[in-house]
């Protein structure tokens, strides 16, 4: 059965919730910042903290911020700041940390967050839209990826990575404002409201969501509107020998894998993946996990053709 239209399948209201933001191509990057506008749209209360420059395939890497001299990417901060942390003077939501993705997110969650929320910790935390696909083999390089699987397995927070196929790497300030970076923050927005939805907790304990759109074909009219999207969910790596089954669903107890999912053409194409990763090796999680995220979901999900 395929949804009939996706923000149907949506309250008209969502909670605002506490959302912590990061990504791994840097604070001022325009996919960031459109998903930041969405959220904020959408009533939550979401603080970015992302590194000051494009730290992409950094994984897990952490080190203590340090002072930075020159400008942040984009000559989004100035120069000599000799500070390792800084913010948007007009816009305090928005703060880069000048140091990994995974740093950024450890301080987002521990000392910005805090700060802005009056003491309270974050409820969700969302990394990305990432500039390109993040998919099996990209998996553990991946900085979006090792900033929800640091919240979700150290700091016990739930937490969605993203990543979306167009690449090209912009600035913040790019106008008019691309229709991939609007499309992949409205389906990233769609899928937290959906989670919300849901109730707590929003995420078993120790996975993470790794959820990679498709490409956005504007010249050929295909995959540019959020309506035309489907959502499927996949497991991140091909089953071994040895892996046990995955939730049943579909007809199967085996899911697709991710790359399949973004690469499958028949039925229109614009299949999204949601796989279910285990948060202490960044693979597929269990099928008992699996069946809590594909109940959480319920309306949302599809089959693949």
């Amino acid at each position: 059965m395929r949804p009939q239209g996706v923000f149907a399948l949506l309250p008209a209201v969502v909670q605002g919730i506490r959302i912590i933001q990061s990504n791994d191509d840097g604070w001022a990057e325009l996919y960031v910042r459109s998903f930041h506008e969405v959220l904020l749209a959408a009533g939550h209360d979401v603080v970015l903290s992302a590194p000051a420059e494009n730290k992409s395939g950094t994984s897990s890497l952490d080190i203590e911020p340090f002072p930075r001299n020159s400008a942040c990417q984009y000559n989004s901060c100035p120069p000599n700041s000799g500070s390792p942390i800084g913010r948007n003077d007009t816009s305090p939501r928005l703060n880069w940390v000048n140091s990994f993705p995974v740093t950024s997110m450890r301080y987002g969650i521990d000392t910005i967050g805090p700060q802005h929320w009056k003491g309270a910790a974050p409820e969700l935390a969302v990394s990305g839209p990432n500039v390109g696909s993040n998919l099996w083999l990209s998996v553990p390089f991946s900085g979006t990826v090792g900033t929800a699987v640091y919240a979700s397995k150290q700091a016990g927070i739930p937490a969605i990575a993203f990543s979306g196929a167009s690449g090209g790497t912009l600035a913040w300030n790019t106008n008019p404002v691309l229709l991939r970076s609007k499309v992949y923050a409205e389906l990233a927005g769609i899928l937290v409201a959906k989670v919300v939805q849901a109730g707590k907790p929003y995420l078993p304990q120790e996975v993470w969501l790794n959820v990679n759109f498709p490409e956005v074909k504007e010249a050929e009219g295909k995959c540019v509107d959020v309506g035309q999207f489907k959502w499927v969910l996949s497991r991140i790596n091909p089953p071994g020998i040895l892996s046990g089954k995955d939730v049943s669903t579909c007809g199967a107890d085996r899911l697709p894998t991710e790359t399949d999912v973004v690469d499958e053409e028949d039925g229109g194409g614009c299949f999204i993946s949601v796989s279910v990763g285990d948060s202490n090796d960044k693979t597929t999680a269990s099928k008992e996990k699996q069946k809590v995220v594909l109940d959480k979901l319920a309306g949302l999900l599809t089959c693949l053709p």
